[in-house]
């Protein structure tokens, strides 16, 4: 059987009194984009920094392509590539003179250099500002040509974290589409994040990580089910009446209700013990209510849970939220 990808039991880091990893154990199956979910601060950082042999662990075991990060961490550097949070060009150089010194640092010809950084620019949607100086790309721009820059030697393992950081959404995207190319070229990905779309849309399985221990793991299917069968969303005609339906829907339904930035929305978890019946019929029961105090409802919904109430529902607080760039 192929080695996972990544192994770590017990993994452990402390920084003087604060415990930033206490106890990780995680297994990525290789060939696959896995997912380290947590906010600001909860030790995604940090485990990864220890995987890439960046840090020593204080600690438990950890091994890459069954390669241990501490006894054989040379051959652990030769697998994989890091792009840290933070762009790490050379801002005075274009994108071109960027990829072909790092290209000739990693040992390629002068030729070959220049070979791989067109194919690179090109992939990325980079070949127009190829000549530009990175100080003048876009953020988008700068991550992509980051991320090229990490696949320049093509590695077994790429950790991303939290590449999309501060980018508008159409750029979140392009990233997102060069993170599956890379995949499916055969490269493992560890991601971390705090974004919880982000998860969604690009991780086979999901380690969600607080206060430096994993809370939770598995894929965001198996996840989203841990929390119950169906959350209810509701749309009313009149504002001035979300307090009262946010105490008769947490009267019929048992749990808190989560005022949506919509000044109209409320949410709620339909925990009926993992039922999809009995969770229709708390809705059903929940909406009978509204219309007997005379709520008009303009829009409602019975569906799966987001990753953001699973967070919720982790962590008893709300997941973090993206401020545009």
């Amino acid at each position: 059987m192929t080695a996972p990808a990544i192994e770590t039991a017990g993994l452990v880091k402390t920084f003087g009194d604060n415990r930033a990893v206490d106890g990780v154990d995680l297994t990525v199956p290789t060939g696959t984009v896995y997912g380290l979910l947590g906010p600001n601060g909860a030790g995604k950082t940090t485990v990864v920094r220890m995987l890439a042999t960046l840090l020593r662990p204080d600690g438990g075991t950890a091994r890459v392509f069954g390669h241990d990060v501490v006894r054989e961490a040379d051959a652990v550097r030769s697998r994989v590539s890091l792009t840290g949070q933070y762009a790490s060009v050379d801002e005075d150089l274009t994108g071109t003179e960027n990829l072909v010194l790092l290209a000739r640092l990693l040992g390629h010809s002068r030729a070959q250099s220049r070979d791989r950084s067109a194919q690179l620019l090109t992939a990325f949607g980079l070949t127009e500002a190829a000549d530009r100086q990175v100080k003048k790309y876009s953020g988008g721009m700068r991550r992509r040509i980051d991320i090229a820059a990490s696949i320049l030697n093509t590695p077994d393992l790429l950790f991303l974290d939290e590449p999309t950081t501060g980018l508008d959404p159409r750029s979140r995207n392009q990233v997102w589409d060069i993170v599956r190319i890379v995949v499916a070229a055969g490269t493992t990905v560890l991601l971390t994040t705090q974004y919880l779309d982000e998860a969604d849309q690009l991780a086979g399985r999901i380690a969600v990580i607080d206060h430096g221990r994993v809370i939770a793991e598995g894929t965001p299917g198996e996840l989203k089910s841990s929390i119950g069968a169906g959350t209810v969303h509701v749309r009313l005609r009149d504002a001035a009446r979300r307090p009262e339906a946010e105490r008769l829907l947490a009267s019929v339904l048992g749990t808190t209700v989560q005022q949506g930035s919509d000044p109209v929305a409320l949410t709620a978890r339909a925990d009926a013990g993992g039922s999809d019946q009995g969770a229709a019929e708390l809705a059903a029961r929940a909406l009978a209510r509204l219309a007997e105090a005379g709520i008009v409802v303009d829009d409602f919904s019975l569906g799966q849970p987001s990753l953001d109430e699973v967070f919720l529902a982790l962590t008893d607080r709300p997941a973090p939220q993206e401020v545009p760039a």
